[in-house]
């Protein structure tokens, strides 16, 4: 993106915006570039409370009356010799007609003077005047070699004993997607903590991370304890989890192996969607970020939305290789199609701009998206190449309604001999896996108010006494299945065989 920021720059394009949180790391690129080239020696940063001050002069004395927005604009056309006039957070003011006319006054003034208008600023907001006019540009967030900067220098300022290469590089990379002054802080932070910076502190690094991350609350760190053996029967899409858990791997890119994209597990509510897509975390060895779309969404201001996603997904990339989570995705994206009448198209916008992501990205981020009303998600997503693959969980067969009550029952106790697993899978027909951890639980209530263990005829009353989603939404349950049938590709091993001979 420097390298692009440079080029726009020589070739003269007079209106630049871009768009990062780090205003001084973005300047010192910026001082750097009209550096290199004599003709942009000087740089000029406008802000809202100084006015407009030459970057790099001790005194930063204001350049005239340039509080204003229009004033320092005009101050800019003014002068005669090249310069880069850079303009923080005037995403405030850009909507004012007088903002917006005196920057194209600039743009026209600008055309073969060598004198360019860089906005820099967290948000975009470009207006609809400005549009065929303005170049946007994402600033990136720091790479492997400036992290490992920021901590050479941190140890210089500790005089810590440099730590191995290896145990450099865990460092570095626990801090990606973080940016500089967020690296700065938590190596500080491990140091404070234990006096140095070795492999052992890697954890609090991490640990701060995910405080930092979870701070705009559209990303969050998900934990998970549990791993696949902890979910009854699936074996068809734990086989293929397993299969590429060493897909992110040089050895898989040296063999000639694609990254993997993504995976879609539709399937009826309460057998266990989202527990798979957490648990492959554990089997892979990869983050999980979950992507909450709910707070994507705000309108407290035109493009705000837009932008929290942009900045999600550029954080996923930044921490890469890396699994992006988004549950229920049927309920996130069911408007994105006709979105103009309610909202003045911005799920439209967000839909687009998720779909042309997962098309083009080329950072290896595994989307796992799981939905349970297949009519309500669009038929963009759908198509091959946005998922490696579409699974369809149905609910639990007796083998795996058998293998749900084992694990759940050793959960919660070491002995379960006395308990006819074959009579519970019997009388649980038509449960989801969900509804039998419940019915285990309301079992061991009953017997807890009574003062004694609960039984096996203390789990069958509860089941009797519960309605199952399988019944009462019949119609949705066979719709689904219906459509799963010639669509997607079923999770559990025994419908898979079923399948293959069929067809």
């Amino acid at each position: 993106m420097k390298e692009e920021l440079s080029i726009l720059i020589k070739a003269q394009y007079p209106l630049i915006y871009l768009i990062t949180p780090e205003e001084e790391r973005a300047e010192q690129a910026i001082a750097k570039i009209a550096q290199a080239d004599t003709q942009h020696q000087k740089v000029f940063v406008w802000t809202m409370t100084r006015g407009m001050t030459e970057y790099g002069q001790t005194r930063n004395t204001p350049q005239g009356n340039t509080i204003s927005p229009e004033a320092a604009i005009q101050w800019s056309i003014q002068q005669r010799e090249p310069g880069l006039y850079v303009f923080k957070d005037l995403h405030d003011f850009i909507s004012g007609a007088g903002v917006k006319r005196a920057l194209r006054d600039a743009i026209a003034a600008f055309k073969g003077t060598e004198k360019i208008l860089i906005l820099m600023s967290p948000i975009q907001d470009v207006p609809i005047e400005l549009e065929k006019d303005v170049v946007v540009l994402d600033f990136p967030l720091p790479t492997t070699d400036e992290l490992h900067q920021v901590l050479e220098q941190q140890l210089n300022r500790n005089r810590a004993k440099p730590p191995s290469a290896d145990v450099q590089e865990k460092l570095v990379r626990a801090t990606l997607g973080l940016t500089k002054d967020e690296a700065e802080k938590v190596y500080r932070k491990a140091y404070v903590k234990a006096q140095q910076l070795t492999d052992a502190e890697v954890e609090i690094i991490l640990s701060e991370k995910k405080q930092l991350i979870r701070r705009n609350g559209i990303l969050e760190y998900i934990e998970e304890d549990e791993t696949l053996d902890a979910i009854g029967g699936l074996e068809e899409l734990k086989h293929w989890l397993r299969q590429r858990s060493n897909a992110f791997s040089e050895r898989a890119r040296d063999y000639g192996l694609p990254q993997p994209k993504g995976m879609l597990i539709l399937g009826v509510p309460g057998c266990g969607k989202s527990l798979i897509a957490k648990t492959t975390s554990r089997l892979w060895g990869l983050p999980i970020l979950r992507l909450d779309m709910g707070r994507v969404y705000d309108g407290s201001m035109v493009g705000r939305s837009e932008a929290n996603l942009r900045n999600a997904l550029k954080t996923a990339e930044s921490i890469s290789p890396a699994i992006l989570f988004i549950d229920e995705l049927d309920k996130s994206f069911s408007g994105g199609s006709g979105s103009s009448d309610s909202d003045g198209g911005t799920s439209s916008r967000i839909f687009g701009s998720f779909l042309t992501w997962m098309q083009e990205k080329t950072s290896p981020v595994f989307v796992m998206a799981t939905a349970n009303r297949i009519e309500r998600l669009p038929g963009e997503f759908l198509r091959k190449g946005r998922f490696d693959e579409i699974f369809f969980v149905d609910l639990p067969t007796p083998e795996e309604r058998e293998l749900i009550f084992k694990i759940h029952l050793c959960k919660r106790r070491t002995e379960i001999d006395r308990f006819d697993l074959s009579q519970l899978a019997k009388m649980s027909d038509g449960f989801s896996g969900a509804e039998i951890e419940q019915a285990i639980i309301a079992a061991m209530y009953e017997a807890f108010a009574q003062d004694r263990e609960f039984t096996q005829l203390d789990i069958i009353a509860a089941l009797k006494a519960t309605l199952p989603l399988s019944r009462t939404m019949t119609e949705q349950v066979t719709a689904l299945r219906d459509w799963a049938r010639q669509r997607a590709r079923p999770a559990a091993a025994s419908s898979a065989e079923y399948q293959r001979l069929e067809f």
